[in-house]
């Protein structure tokens, strides 16, 4: 590979929207998806064969902290609510809600800075707890939720996705 193609290749695109302010009121979808997707958090008991009601998460130690350490986001973080959220093996969905109060710090923290406290405050529990290297990947997927259509899907894809596993385009083999 010459000097051009190596530049282009490792050339990252940055994933969220220019000219957007990530601290702002609204509703934001989001994945993270552990490193190499590799299947650390839940099992799906019936591997997404069955019905949405007869689909069950089962998380492992670290799924477990995972969980708990998003239902701390609330108390860190006091615009924020965590909506709705699965913990599948390898990724967690999530709706964040920012609301108008302030946050107390000047300038208010962005998605970027909660989903990176969060990441890290994960890492450092789960490591305590027996982990070997990284948990999560570097980024994450976010898409601002538009509207209560938008909204809607988003729920019952977060609902449905332990169904869909088999599925998912994220699935691997456990």
């Amino acid at each position: 590979m010459n000097d051009k193609n190596e530049k282009e290749f490792f050339k990252r695109k940055h994933p969220r929207l220019k000219n957007f302010e990530y601290s702002a009121c609204g509703a934001y979808f989001v994945t993270v998806c552990t490193q190499n997707r590799r299947c650390l958090l839940s099992h799906i008991v019936g591997r997404g064969l069955a019905t949405a009601e007869e689909s069950i998460v089962e998380y492992t130690s670290f799924g477990k902290v995972a969980e708990k350490q998003l239902k701390l986001l609330e108390d860190r973080y006091s615009f924020l609510t965590v909506d709705q959220y699965v913990i599948m093996p390898n990724h967690i969905h999530m709706i964040l809600i920012f609301d108008d109060e302030t946050a107390g710090a000047s300038p208010r923290p962005t998605l970027m800075d909660v989903i990176c406290a969060y990441k890290s405050l994960t890492t450092i529990e789960c490591r305590r707890n027996g982990l070997k290297g990284k948990l999560f990947q570097n980024s994450f997927y976010e898409h601002i939720i538009r509207n209560l259509d938008d909204y809607q899907n988003i729920v019952k894809y977060i609902y449905e996705n332990p169904t869909q596993w088999y599925y998912d385009k994220l699935y691997v083999e456990e």
